[in-house]
């Protein structure tokens, strides 16, 4: 026992030693501005970190060891230590009149209790306590998974990461129970250790002993000491999880200061205490000598922050100013994206604009409308659509993989299940409700089921999730960017079928996505030796063959694409005519083809105006320029193109011939004898022909003497104008 009491002293002494003289790399004391900051009740919690009693030169090994696998108990240790270390307040203290009544009253009454040694009389330090302390692990070395915590683990700490897949409402937790006694007047106090106590009912005081008078105590609630508390539940990530294994999970608790920081759908990293919580009442009676597990967080740390939280450091801050200079950045972010990927670079370019997105738009009647950009990759199998979806939810900082089979209409929305807190009826969110804020990738979409693709209508325009189940009629936000990838009806596009017939998705689904993208597998003897090249390298060297400049990083990625998200561009008056015209001229080459697989609607208007915002954005502009409409247009085009191309090949119109019918038409439209070169470019550009082709159209028609060429300024005069 005196071993035990000595060893307490020492470690108490240890503990004290530090927090006074720890300093930070300023030379400052670190841990006693922290207590000046909590006696002025500005914080609220005293975080100590095992980095710094590491680099205390005066700690040894074996304390930090005992720390470290007894951690409750140095908790209560550094807990007693910063009592007699705390200084005096320096500023005013808000006023708690509660607190200060009952702080005045137990002092007037202490001069009777101090002469009871009765345990329970005793003023436990938590009544007066106005901060939490909490142990960070080493902020160094990976955390572990789920499955690497062990039962040897019990009463250490612990880091380890996983996904949050469900989050209580914030309760109160009862820390210390205040009781009066009717007969004797004393008041008793309770420490509540854990979720479950049973209240005193006897007054056990000695007075009351003496007298025989079993006192009646009253819980006097204002008096009671409580905590902040939330339950969590995290879940291994998917790519933890061994083949055929299900991904396992645990509960965390979040007390004080942690409550309210991580919300369903967040990726983090939890360090805290691996407890046991035995079962009570008829439960213990059936489980028997089994107890569950939990852990007790201490510190939370994001891996992904949201773009709304993101902080730009000082290096970040001038990387992105250097790169918003450069006048080729949306090619050169576009080809970061996966660049061991080969070609598909309109494709990339696309889902750079799927992660910037425009600002969401609110009506003064409260109407919304979506600034989120929908993407349908379709096309024949072996053409990277899995990839780029799984890196696109590697790059955001919220999204989450999912496929048509494998998730159900409950699994995308939202299931009910009882909580095992109140055990009331809860929503869990499903896949588009963990998106919320983020991107949700649904791989194989043709396999879904009828009644699943009806959910996803709704996410689709209204961003929100309507239930009515069990009772709970709500409305729930998915304001979710959908990256969709499926496979034509066929396994492989069949080019004798119709579009229609390949795509075998309702008009009402197509209608909601910005762009759908038609990826067909064309036998062509120099991009196959080219694919099969870039293959061959990337399995060779594990990365991508040189693309002439450095790939920017995922987190670069995160940190320009937060910077473009803060700025919302408008359009300006002079450009209203020019995109009004431009989505009359596409409804009306649409009725002149009599094209079933074409669904314009007026919401490519709004996927026109979307991508042309998400384009200013990139651009850190606040007004949309007119290259940015035309390069929205351009991959509306762009994405079609495959299907274009096939028409064109049954008309028997080689790309050449194209170009001159495009440009006839265009200069019948116009009254103009001329048409600039910059004009010509634009129109067949985005019918998805090339600068090349259009160059090698003027000199072909130009030798036929069906118009006559600028020699500066490559401007177009038909002959028979």
């Amino acid at each position: 026992m005196a071993t035990k009491s000595l060893d307490f002293a020492a470690d108490k002494a240890l503990a004290r030693d530090f927090l006074k003289n720890f300093a930070d790399a300023h030379g400052e004391p670190k841990y006693l501005k922290i207590l000046q900051d909590v006696a002025n009740r500005r914080v609220r919690s005293v975080q100590i970190e095992l980095d710094d009693l590491f680099n205390y030169k005066d700690l040894d090994e074996e304390f930090l060891q005992r720390v470290t696998e007894n951690t409750r108990r140095y908790m209560s240790i550094f807990s007693s230590v910063i009592d007699e270390l705390i200084p005096p307040p320096t500023e005013a203290l808000p006023a708690d009149e509660d607190h200060d009544i009952l702080m005045t009253q137990r002092s007037e009454d202490g001069m009777d209790s101090a002469e009871n040694s009765d345990p329970l009389q005793r003023m436990p330090p938590e009544i007066n306590r106005f901060f939490e302390v909490y142990i960070k692990a080493f902020s160094k070395g990976a955390p572990l998974t789920i499955r690497q915590v062990k039962a040897f683990h019990i009463g250490q700490l612990v880091k380890l990461s996983g996904i949050v897949t469900r989050c209580s409402d914030v309760k109160p937790l009862m820390q210390v129970a205040v009781y009066t006694c009717e007969d004797c007047g004393f008041e008793i106090y309770q420490e509540v250790t854990s979720r479950v106590f049973m209240p005193l009912f006897e007054c056990p005081s000695k007075r009351c002993k003496l007298n025989k008078a079993k006192g009646n105590l009253i819980l006097q609630l204002r008096a009671s000491k409580f905590l902040k508390f939330q339950e969590a539940k995290i879940q291994e990530l998917a790519e933890h999880v061994p083949k055929g294994h299900i991904p396992r999970s645990m509960t965390i608790h979040l007390r004080g200061d942690l409550t309210r920081k991580v919300a369903p759908g967040d990726v983090v990293e939890f360090s805290g205490i691996f407890l046991p919580i035995p079962y009570f009442g008829f439960r213990a009676m059936r489980a028997g000598l089994v107890a569950d597990t939990f852990l007790e967080a201490m510190s939370v740390t994001h891996f992904k922050k949201k773009y709304e939280e993101y902080e730009l450091k000082g290096d970040e801050q001038e990387q992105i100013e250097r790169l918003a200079e450069d006048g080729d950045i949306y090619n050169k972010l576009a080809r970061s994206l996966a660049p061991e990927i080969f070609g598909h670079d309109d494709v990339k370019k696309a889902l750079l604009l799927l992660l910037v997105g425009a600002p969401h738009r609110k009506l003064k009647d409260g109407m919304k409308i979506r600034g989120d950009l929908h993407i349908c990759l379709m096309g024949d199998p072996g053409v990277a659509k899995s990839q780029l979806l799984k890196h696109i939810i590697n790059v955001a900082p919220r999204g989450i993989y999912t496929t048509g089979k494998g998730s159900s209409g409950v699994g995308l929305t939202a299931a009910v299940q009882r909580d095992p807190v109140t055990n009331e009826m809860v929503l869990e969110g499903g896949a588009l409700v963990l998106a919320d804020m983020g991107i949700c990738a649904i791989d194989e979409f043709d396999k879904m089921e009828e009644s699943d693709k009806t959910a996803i209508h709704e996410v689709m325009e209204q961003q929100t999730v309507s239930i009515a189940k069990a009772g709970i009629t709500t409305s729930l936000n998915a304001r979710t960017a959908i990256l969709a990838a499926a496979n034509p009806a066929w396994g492989r596009y069949d080019l004798r079928r119709t579009p229609a017939e390949n795509i075998n998705l309702p008009p009402a689904l197509l209608s909601r996505f910005d762009l759908l993208w038609l990826i067909l597998d064309r036998a062509d003897m120099d991009s196959d030796l080219e694919l099969a090249r870039h293959v061959v390298y990337v399995h060779q060297n594990l990365e991508s063959p040189a693309l002439g400049f450095a790939p920017l990083e995922p987190s670069v990625l995160r940190a320009y694409i937060s910077a473009a998200r803060r700025i919302s561009p408008s359009v300006p008056r002079d450009l209203e005519e020019y995109v009004v015209t431009a989505y009359a001229s596409i409804r009306q080459d649409e009725a002149k083809s009599n094209a079933p697989h074409s669904y314009t609607t007026i919401r490519t208007l709004l996927s026109i105006l979307r991508i042309s915002i998400a384009l200013a954005r990139l651009r850190f502009s606040e007004t949309v320029a007119q290259s940015d409409v035309d390069e929205a247009l351009r991959l509306m085009q762009m994405s079609k193109f495959s299907l274009y191309s096939d028409d064109r090949q049954r008309s028997g119109l080689d790309a050449i011939s194209d170009i001159y019918s495009i440009l006839r038409d265009e200069a019948a439209r116009t009254t103009d004898a001329d048409i600039s070169y910059a004009h010509a470019l634009n129109w067949i550009s985005r019918k998805g022909y090339s600068e090349g082709q259009l160059k090698e159209c003027l000199e072909e028609y130009a030798a036929l003497n069906i118009w006559q060429i600028h020699p500066d300024t490559f401007d177009i005069r038909f002959i028979d104008a």
